[in-house]
Order: C-alpha cells, then sequence, then structure tokens
C-alpha cells in the first residue's frame, strides 16, 4: 500500500475511535511520526494531507527541515536541555517536558528568540523505568511550577507513552488516568496553562487511546512501513 492509502485507512480507524467517544475524526490530530524516514517519504505524505510531523531527534529535524515541505514540526522524543538551542525556532509543540529544569531551558531559549513555546507535560503513568516522563502524582506540581517560573512558555496539554501491548485494550488503564488529569485542566485556562492537546497513542494502540479521549495520535509504522534501524546505526 502506497503512503497515501495508509493515510486514508487510518484516518478511517481514526473517525471510528473517535465517532464511539462521541467525537468526530477531524476532533483528533494525526501526527505522522518520521524517525529514520526520508524527506522525500515526508513530502509524499504532506502531499497525501498530513500537516503536523513528529520527530524523536533534534539531529533530524535539523537534517531534513530545509528539505521538507512547510508542515507543523513536533519534537516528540526526549529533549536534553543542550539541544532546546537547535530547536526552538522550528517546532510548533515539544511533547516530552518533563523536568522544571529542562522547562527553564526551553523558557530561556524561547525568550532570546522573542516567542512563546508550546509544550506537553510527559505523563509516564505507567511508571515504566524504560520510559522518561513523571508520575501522575508529580504532574500537578510541574504544571504549577512552570506556570509560575517561565513565562515564556505555554502548557498545552499532556503526553503519554503507554506499555506496549500485545493487546491494546490493556493499555487503556494507562491512558484513563492521563485524562483525568487532562480534564481537571481543560478549562482552567490562563495565559500560561492553555489545554489543549491529549497525545495519546501510536501505532498499536492508537484506536484505544482516541477512545479513551485522546486528541492527537502519533503515528509512524501504519504511515510508512517499518523503519530502517540500521541507518540510526550509522
Amino acid at each position: 500500500m502506497s503512503i497515501k492509502s495508509n493515510i486514508e485507512y487510518i484516518n478511517e480507524l481514526k473517525a471510528a475511535a473517535a465517532e464511539k467517544s462521541g467525537r468526530t475524526g477531524d476532533d483528533v490530530l494525526l501526527v505522522a511520526v518520521t524517525k529514520l524516514h526520508t524527506p522525500e517519504e515526508m513530502n509524499e505524505a504532506i502531499d497525501a494531507g498530513i500537516t503536523d510531523i513528529g520527530e524523536n531527534k533534534v539531529q533530524e529535524i535539523m537534517d531534513k527541515f530545509d528539505r521538507v515541505k512547510p508542515v507543523r514540526w513536533h519534537l516528540i522524543g526526549h529533549l536534553q536541555t543542550n539541544k532546546v538551542k537547535y530547536i526552538i525556532d522550528k517546532v510548533s509543540l515539544i511533547h516530552s517536558v518533563d523536568s522544571l529544569h529542562l522547562a527553564k531551558e526551553i523558557n530561556k531559549r524561547a525568550q532570546q528568540h522573542d516567542l512563546t513555546m508550546d509544550i506537553l507535560i510527559q505523563v509516564n503513568s505507567a511508571e515504566e523505568d524504560s520510559k522518561f516522563g513523571i508520575t501522575t502524582d508529580e504532574t500537578d506540581q510541574l504544571i504549577r511550577d512552570i506556570a509560575e517560573q517561565c513565562p515564556n512558555i505555554k502548557i498545552k496539554g499532556l503526553m503519554c507513552i503507554a506499555p506496549f501491548e500485545q493487546d491494546p485494550n490493556d493499555a487503556r488503564e494507562y491512558f484513563a488516568e492521563v485524562k483525568k488529569i487532562y480534564d481537571k485542566y481543560v478549562n482552567e485556562k490562563s495565559d500560561r496553562v492553555d489545554f489543549e492537546y491529549l497525545s495519546m497513542g501510536m501505532t498499536n494502540d492508537f484506536e484505544a487511546a482516541i477512545e479513551e479521549g485522546s486528541n492527537l495520535i502519533r503515528v509512524g509504522t501504519a504511515i510508512f512501513g517499518y523503519r530502517d534501524y540500521r541507518k540510526e546505526e550509522k
């Protein structure tokens, strides 16, 4: 199947899952995850209707940025403080903020560019050692700290990566936990906190995530096929 037909199929599944939670497919943003995929593949996806691209690594954004058609860029992977300066003026949304230390660096670089950076707080609701993110219990405090100390940041919502499960339904409890936190803030809008995105769900589990309330899914394999990880080793 082509990239275009894959996107069309995902949009059909997205709409069906959204309907189950009382929404439409248009209420859920599809971010195409392009790790290790080429600018040519990315442009093909953009031509097929993709408006938002998600990259895991700063270096890939730097390498591809000028070779890809106009699109909104998302940094969805772990972000080191010493690399914030390279992408602060390139990305629309940083999904992976999990410490005040990182937020302060983002804020500093945003001030230097006279912009306000939109971020999501990464919540590790399953408390997996192999994943970044804060616990559900730590989320309220981090939101307060960033809102009080980082004037050039706007917190736009939450991001969650659930454990990989053979049965995606087994991930529902982790999505539901993060949705509860999201619901606490979605109507408490301010200059610094303006929840719009609940970023949950990838190729394996995006339908379950949507049914549990996600309005932003990050899908790579189902669009582009399996990545060639040999590229990453070079």
